[in-house]
């Protein structure tokens, strides 16, 4: 059997007439570049989200950026995210201007430690925003993140990239900051068929700006306020993603469904207990915290010698990949920041043992039995 760590055939088998149908339309239309598809988009998601703004854009990354600067963050200032997690969520924080200060992870979840944040506060020097991140699909501890931007008087920006449909006590993540990024990678949750992002806000002057900035700092044509971005979101891009946008809540259902029966494959096969501890085993799982609707981009384990483990399961035909390999605060490109090896362990103990296995709406029971044989071989 070989199990792939993500199928986007199937899928796309589900949808593929209706998205033939959408993209024949913007064809018809000949309004490639925003336009209406990208308007009713726009609007489809605010609704979703519960916002009172969604700005549509080129990437995920492109998206971070935005957020970033239209919520007032400038050259000179400081940005405090998370060591663990896509390059964009700290380039984004360059690329504006400001230096990214790294804080540990919570080794429960892998997102930003709001502990580790607010150990912070007072040494980072012109501190500007927080940016904490909802990793394979888990809202970071927003209650805690809002209380400290609040005391702090910060601004405080979603990185969504992996958390479209996620929640946090009832509200939907890029509801709950002064802004939120979302990516439509084609490998996301809800994607599209290549790059396109959109960010989300409450806040009406926000949006205003992250408009101009998406469209080379212009409000009107061929007159320019700031120097902003060519990120335009495309019509052909917001026409699938308006197709797919219809079943992502059966989507992302399904996705809790996978990772409850990987739970109780790994607890037959006594790798997981019950109770949840699982100090003794060789594979450990993070946990789902109560106030959390998690809707699994990825489901993670920690796995003892997790690049055997990883080669054994390329052999038997199942995929698997690392997210992350490297923390940020140790990329190469990132020296400059002064960061040592021991600095922030959690994030660096966490790369050397995640390891993410297949995961997607149309995996098949019988897929995941033989995901979790093969692991429970391999330790043996």
């Amino acid at each position: 059997m070989r199990v792939p760590l993500l199928d986007l055939r199937r899928q796309y088998a589900q949808v593929r007439e209706e998205i033939v149908r959408a993209l024949e339309r913007v064809c018809d239309s000949q309004q490639f570049i925003l336009g209406p598809e990208v308007a009713q988009f726009e609007k489809e998601v605010s609704a979703t989200i519960g916002v009172h703004d969604t700005v549509g854009c080129a990437s995920g990354t492109d998206a971070l950026w935005l957020a970033l600067v239209a919520a007032g963050v400038q050259p000179g200032d400081s940005v405090i995210t998370t060591p663990f997690s896509f390059f964009a969520s700290a380039s984004a924080i360059v690329r504006a201007g400001a230096r990214p200060v790294f804080a540990d992870v919570d080794a429960r979840t892998l997102n930003l430690d709001p502990a580790q944040v607010a150990g912070r506060l007072k040494s980072t020097p012109n501190l500007r925003a927080i940016l904490p991140v909802h990793l394979y699909g888990q809202c970071a501890d927003m209650d805690a993140f809002l209380s400290i931007a609040a005391e702090g008087r910060l601004a405080l920006i979603e990185d969504a990239a992996q958390a479209f449909g996620a929640g946090w006590r009832g509200k939907r993540a890029g509801s709950l900051g002064n802004a939120a990024a979302f990516s439509f990678y084609p490998t996301k949750n809800l994607s599209a068929a290549g790059e396109a992002g959109c960010v989300t806000t409450q806040d009406a002057n926000i949006a205003e700006r992250m408009r101009s900035l998406r469209n080379h700092g212009s409000r009107e044509r061929y007159f320019h306020d700031e120097i902003g971005w060519n990120s335009r979101l495309d019509g052909m891009q917001a026409a699938v993603l308006r197709v797919k946008m219809k079943y992502l809540e059966e989507w992302n259902r399904q996705r809790r469904a996978r990772a409850g029966t990987y739970d109780s494959l790994f607890t037959r096969a006594g790798l997981r207990q019950s109770d949840g501890n699982d100090a003794q085993s060789p594979v450990q799982f993070l946990e789902c915290l109560p106030q959390a609707q998690h809707i699994y981009h990825q489901y993670v384990i920690r796995a003892q010698r997790r690049d055997e483990l990883k080669q054994f399961l390329g052999k038997a035909g199942v995929g698997a990949e690392v997210y992350y390999p490297l923390p940020l605060h140790q990329q190469k490109c990132f020296a400059y920041l002064g960061y040592r090896e021991g600095d922030l362990p959690q994030a660096e103990r966490a790369a050397r043992e995640v390891l993410a296995l297949p995961m997607f709406p149309e995996l098949t029971e019988e897929e995941q039995n033989y995901v979790v044989e093969t692991v429970a071989e391999f330790y043996s």
